[in-house]
């Protein structure tokens, strides 16, 4: 039987609202695997497996620059006046990663999943991670492929000076509840990123599925191939969180 995850789709929304509901939705699991571990060590006969719900969230965000946790600030390169004239918002996050950017028109995935019901390997989770963007990207005659020691997924990273970044990734995985996920440029404005060095990897470009097309591409119909490539890929069932609840 396939594992359920409550799928819900934000619309447009700040990115600290969303970091706030991520990090609600983890605590929620953890706590419940604390309380399953107690109970584990004191009647270990009769422990149950935690009862935790995994969660995926589609949003677009306002347009903001998000730092992981081990990234630099040098960066950024647009002073903290510039970004407050552009409407542009900054924070330094709990990801992994470095620095990118969250606009309209990019689909940004938030899978809050409990790894211990999929499997326990971080480097599995990024690499099916990045295999629905893949899958996705191939409904349009698009090659997405992995650049090795870098996550997320690429465009031609093998041809020097043509290597092109379509999706960006970065978790945090707290005893194996994940949170952040990726963020991929369908019709995202391309010119944000000058103003930072994405990802933290220089002289690589940023693309966008409307630049690699030549055309604009439906944010809804792009929804509905990585929601359907997310189950295959996770082997999983996405379910309205209004049924969970009845």
């Amino acid at each position: 039987m396939s594992e359920q995850i409550i799928f819900e789709d934000l619309g447009i929304r700040s990115y600290k609202e969303v970091w706030d509901y991520q990090e609600k939705l983890l605590r929620e699991n953890t706590d419940k695997k604390a309380v399953m571990r107690m109970s584990a060590d004191q009647s270990p006969d009769t422990a149950k497996p935690a009862d935790t719900v995994n969660h995926l969230l589609f949003v677009e965000h306002t347009p903001v620059y998000t730092l992981g946790k081990n990234g630099k600030e040098s960066h950024v390169l647009i002073s903290e006046k510039e970004r407050g004239e552009r409407g542009i918002e900054y924070f330094h996050i709990n990801r992994g990663g470095d620095i990118t950017f969250h606009g309209p028109e990019q689909l940004v995935g938030y899978p809050v999943l409990d790894l211990e019901k999929f499997k326990t390997d971080l480097g599995w989770y990024l690499r099916s991670l990045e295999e629905v963007i893949i899958q996705t990207l191939a409904a349009y005659g698009i090659q997405g492929e992995r650049s090795p020691g870098e996550t997320g997924v690429w465009i031609d990273p093998a041809e020097k000076g043509r290597e092109r970044k379509i999706c960006a990734m970065g978790i945090k995985c707290s005893r194996w509840i994940t949170m952040h996920g990726f963020a991929f440029n369908v019709n995202t404005d391309l010119t944000y990123f000058d103003h930072i060095i994405p990802c933290g990897i220089e002289n690589k470009q940023v693309t966008s599925l409307q630049k690699e097309l030549g055309r604009a591409v439906p944010l809804s119909e792009v929804k509905n191939l990585v929601k359907a490539n997310f189950e295959k890929v996770f082997q999983a069932t996405l379910v309205d969180p209004v049924l969970i609840a009845g």
